[in-house]
């Protein structure tokens, strides 16, 4: 009977979501400011707090900070070559966190949309898996905007059929005690909801097939 109940167990793990990547996943946290933790000491960084999350999980993934401060979908666009690196070593994942700064400087949605999408298309073309991760208009941008801007996000993802976490601050947008003085940045407390609120996306987009 103990042997039975142990082969049963082994066969489990080898088969649980943490089992699979026992051996080390490489996750590339490609954004902005939000991404690079602006105002924040290291320990408290996004990619940081999301690797020890996912370690507490029995995933043992290594999240490489990609994050530019300012950085907009243009900008990413242009260095996403770069920021993959050698074609022989790419990532796991990527997690898209990009928008933010097009909507603050009024970027028409179209434009921020095509950048996304060619993003994408690259990732695609890669075979990387992509967790793409929505944002939101400020409201003084006018409920026109918010539609238009805020809609894209869903819509890539199901285009280019990849894992979607809606709202990258969500649970932390306009919350004082989990923003930073400027209201824009989140502090060590609004960064430890995110990491808990967006790590069950990670670990299921880490998980999920690459499209056909």
């Amino acid at each position: 009977m103990a042997l039975v109940f142990n082969l049963v167990l082994l066969i489990g793990l080898a088969f649980s979501p943490a089992a699979g990547w026992a051996a080390g996943a490489r996750i590339l946290a490609f954004g902005d400011s939000l991404t690079h933790g602006y105002g924040l000491d290291g320990p408290d960084v996004f990619p940081v707090r999301l690797q020890k999350a996912l370690a507490a999980a029995g995933i043992a993934a290594e999240v490489q900070n990609a994050g530019v401060s300012g950085d907009t979908t243009a900008g990413g666009l242009a260095r996403l070559d770069w920021a993959l690196g050698d074609p022989a070593g790419l990532p796991d994942l990527v997690i898209l966190e990009l928008g933010a700064n097009d909507a603050l400087r009024g970027t028409d949605p179209a434009e921020t949309e095509a950048n996304l999408d060619a993003i994408l298309s690259r990732l695609g073309e890669r075979g990387v898996k992509v967790l793409l991760v929505g944002m939101r208009a400020p409201p003084n941008l006018g409920g026109e905007y918010g539609t238009r801007f805020d809609g894209m996000f869903p819509r890539l993802a199901e285009k280019h059929r990849v894992a979607f976490y809606p709202f990258f601050l969500d649970g932390v947008a306009a919350d004082p005690a989990l923003n930073q003085a400027d209201g824009m940045h989140p502090n060590p407390a609004g960064v430890a909801i995110i990491v808990e609120r967006i790590t069950p996306f990670v670990i299921r987009a880490l998980e999920q097939r690459n499209p056909a």
